[in-house]
C-alpha cells in the first residue's frame, strides 16, 4: 500500500485564484466563517445506528450565540442552493452542528430540515485550502458530476454529495444478488482512469461514494469522490490510483474476476474521451483554471520532482520530468488527453 504523507499542508489561496473564483461566481461574501464556529461550548459524540463512534461530535453554543449562529446557517445554505434567496429561508431550520475531529480538515457538518416536508440535507463549512478547491473545479469540469461550492476568506462551503460510502458499499451492499458485478468493476476502472488522470490521491473506499441508479432492466453505478484534500499534493505516482488502497481490494478483486485486459483498457479509454470531451467543452474555464495553477505553490519541490519522474517513466514522456510546479504536471497529464484523441 502507498504511503500518505502524515499531514497535509495547509496552502492558502493567492490572489489570481481569488480572481478566478470570483470571475466563475464561486467567492461571495457569507454571514459566517470557519472560525466563528468555533466558538461553541460543549459537544457530545455521534454514533451511528449499531452504536459505533463516527468520529463526529454534535456542538452546542452559548445561548446567546445560537439564533446568531443558526440563522446566519440558513442565510449559508440558501446562498448555496437558492442563489441567495431568502424566502427559502423561512421554513429552513437548523437540526444539528457536528464537527468531525478526525483528518485534516476537521470540516463541521450542518443537518438542515424544511418545516413543511421534514425533508433535510447537509452541507458542509471547512478551512479554505487551495489543494482541496483545486480539487473541486477539476471535479466539477472533468467528471460527469457539478460541484456546488462556494468561497469567503478562509472559509469553503460544499455541498453534500449524496451515496454509500465505498467501504459501506464493498462490506454490505456489493453481494446483492440484484448488483451485477461487471457493471461495479466497470465503475471502478473508469473511476480509478479519471482519478489518475486528473491527479485526485487518496481515495481509499470511503473517501468516495457508490450513486446507485435503477434503470429499466438493470442498476447503474456511478462513483463519486467526497475528499478533495489531496489534489496533486503528494509526490509519489500509486497514490492517485485508487487501485493501489488496501481498502479498495474488494473492487479490484471484482475487476480481476470479470474483467479482461482488453476490457480493462477500453474502459479506460472511454473516461480518457469523455474527459476529453469535457475540456473541449469548458476550454475557457480549464484555461484561466491552468493559468493559475500553473504558478502556484500546492506541493513541496521534492514530491513535485519524484511525481515528474515516476510519471516521465509511466507515460514514456520525458516532459514531466522537465516539469517544475504541480501546475505543470497537471497541464501536461491533460493535455495528453487531447493529444491523444487526435491520433
Amino acid at each position: 500500500m502507498p504511503d500518505i504523507s502524515k499531514k497535509k499542508i495547509f496552502f492558502p489561496l493567492n490572489k489570481a485564484f481569488r480572481k478566478f473564483l470570483k470571475l466563475y461566481e464561486r467567492d461571495t461574501p457569507l454571514p459566517l466563517s470557519y472560525d466563528s464556529l468555533r466558538y461553541y461550548n460543549s459537544a457530545i459524540p455521534v454514533y451511528d445506528k449499531e452504536g459505533k463512534d463516527t468520529l463526529w461530535e454534535s456542538v452546542f453554543y452559548p445561548q446567546e450565540m445560537m439564533g446568531e449562529v443558526h440563522r446566519g446557517l440558513k442565510r449559508i445554505y440558501s446562498i448555496l442552493k437558492a442563489g441567495g434567496d431568502h424566502a427559502a429561508e423561512e421554513h429552513l431550520s437548523i437540526e444539528r452542528i457536528d464537527y468531525c475531529t478526525f483528518g485534516n480538515s476537521h470540516p463541521f457538518r450542518i443537518r438542515i430540515v424544511n418545516n413543511y416536508n421534514e425533508v433535510y440535507d447537509y452541507f458542509y463549512i471547512k478551512v479554505a485550502d487551495a489543494s482541496r478547491i483545486y480539487g473541486l473545479e477539476l471535479e466539477h469540469i472533468l467528471s460527469p458530476y457539478w460541484i456546488n461550492f462556494v468561497v469567503d476568506g478562509n472559509t469553503l462551503v460544499e455541498e453534500h454529495i449524496a451515496g454509500v460510502p465505498g467501504d459501506q458499499f464493498a462490506a454490505a451492499w456489493m453481494q446483492r444478488p440484484e448488483f451485477n458485478p461487471k457493471r461495479i468493476a466497470k465503475e471502478f476502472v473508469k473511476f480509478n482512469e479519471r482519478c489518475f488522470v486528473r491527479l485526485l490521491g487518496d481515495m481509499r473506499s470511503y473517501n468516495f461514494v457508490f450513486d446507485i441508479t435503477p434503470d429499466f432492466d438493470d442498476v447503474q453505478f456511478r462513483i463519486r469522490a467526497i475528499d478533495f484534500d489531496q489534489q496533486f499534493y503528494e509526490g509519489k505516482k500509486a497514490l492517485y490510483m485508487p487501485q493501489f488502497f488496501k481498502e479498495n481490494r474488494p473492487f479490484v478483486e471484482l475487476v480481476l474476476q470479470h474483467l479482461n485486459g482488453e476490457v480493462v483498457r477500453q474502459y479506460q479509454q472511454e473516461e480518457r474521451a469523455l474527459m476529453a470531451r469535457r475540456i473541449k467543452t469548458q476550454r475557457h474555464r480549464i484555461r484561466d483554471l491552468r493559468d493559475v495553477i500553473m504558478t502556484d505553490t500546492v506541493s513541496t519541490p521534492e514530491k513535485i520532482l519524484q511525481l515528474g519522474h515516476e510519471l516521465a517513466r509511466h507515460y514514456g514522456d520525458n516532459v514531466f520530468s522537465r516539469c517544475r510546479t504541480m501546475g505543470e504536471i497537471i497541464e501536461r497529464s491533460l493535455k495528453r488527453l487531447l493529444v491523444s484523441r487526435l491520433r
